[in-house]
């Protein structure tokens, strides 16, 4: 999605400007990591196989099947005046028609898919979108695409939606807004990073696993800093691949982040590009698995400009059977090969929903 017109401001990285500082840092939150993303894609290996989409922006009535009206209305007084919604979160005068088309590629993404025109769909937009619960925005979120993917998938005929983000940062959003349902697995793989305050109370950790009807269907996965690639693939194919087939969803929403790269300022996880076309390959065998293929992806973080975007080369390719195709740009550190394992088994050991 085209989102130009969303100024971003200048801070102290994503904080906001400091006194202190004579040079100033802008928020990490900005289009070029979509622009050099789409250019990646277009330029790369896969041009020929991508089909480019124009989208819709969500209404009123689409972004109310997730959040609530009174939050609406505070989007909309903020899209007039501009507003932080936290030290990290601005929305700037008119960057509400940014958030809408950044929702309505999320919704388009999975009427493509679950109308039958295509297995996988990929809505390439920003601002990200998982961490906006219900009533609150966070983590440069205002509203949640990948809730609103799960929710198109189920109205168009899914029974029930599994939701895999492996984005770097807890998807809390997402959590909060299912926690109470069993028609939607939400799982998270992300950095042991805990609460961060009132725009986030949730702390992502392993005791979360859902409320009432919603119990046993939320899994949190949080790994040790500086995870690497074989460790989130252990993570992937003995925590993710299991639940996903007791669960046997219709279709997967993929919150697919690539701020777990190995060079993203947000982010502590290592990831290489290699590690990317991992997880995105065994997350394409586990979707023909359960659920014929189905995997319809939304943008979330990444924000290394020159970095992200090979990743989420990376993870088109991993979905599509194809090559990488492209060399790593960049360094890679090796990892400490007997480090994965252990640690997966201790995340299993200690969680509630996994142990054996």
């Amino acid at each position: 999605a085209r989102t130009q017109g969303y100024r971003i401001p200048d801070g102290a990285f994503e904080a906001p400007a400091s006194p202190l500082l004579e040079l100033q840092t802008r928020q990490p939150e900005g289009p070029e990591r979509i622009t050099n993303t789409r250019s990646v894609l277009t330029r790369g290996p896969l041009a020929k196989l991508l089909t480019w989409h124009a989208v819709d922006a969500a209404s009123d009535a689409q972004i109310l099947r997730f959040h609530s009206a009174a939050y609406l209305d505070e989007l909309k007084a903020a899209d007039r005046n501009g507003r932080y919604f936290s030290s990290t979160t601005y929305l700037a005068p008119g960057g509400l028609n940014a958030v809408r088309l950044a929702a309505g590629a999320a919704i388009g993404a999975a009427r493509h898919v679950m109308g039958g025109r295509g297995e996988l769909a990929y809505a390439l937009g920003r601002p990200p979108s998982h961490h906006a619960q219900p009533d609150r925005a966070d983590g440069y979120c205002f509203v949640n695409g990948v809730a609103l993917a799960a929710l198109e998938a189920l109205q168009l005929g899914a029974k029930r939606v599994a939701v895999i983000d492996w984005d770097v940062h807890h998807g809390n959003g997402t959590q909060e807004g299912f926690y109470a349902r069993d028609d939607v697995l939400t799982i998270s793989l992300h950095m042991d990073h805990g609460a961060w305050g009132e725009s986030h109370p949730q702390s992502g950790g392993v005791e979360e696993i859902g409320r009432g009807a919603g119990e046993g269907f939320n899994l949190n996965l949080p790994l040790p800093f500086g995870a690497g690639d074989r460790l989130y693939a252990q993570a992937f194919s003995r925590c993710v691949g299991p639940a996903v087939r007791r669960f046997a969803p219709d279709a997967i929403v993929l919150a697919n982040g690539q701020d777990a790269n190995q060079f993203d300022p947000n982010g502590r996880q290592v990831l290489s590009m290699a590690g990317f076309y991992g997880l995105a390959g065994q997350l394409r065998a586990l979707a023909a698995e359960v659920c014929g293929g189905k995997v319809i992806m939304t943008q979330e973080g990444g924000y290394n400009a020159a970095y992200a975007p090979f990743c989420a080369h990376a993870v088109a390719a991993g979905l599509l059977g194809r090559p990488i195709g492209i060399e790593d740009p960049l360094a890679y550190y090796p990892e400490d090969e007997g480090a994965a394992e252990a640690a997966v088994g201790a995340l299993i050991a200690r969680h509630p929903l996994l142990a054996e």
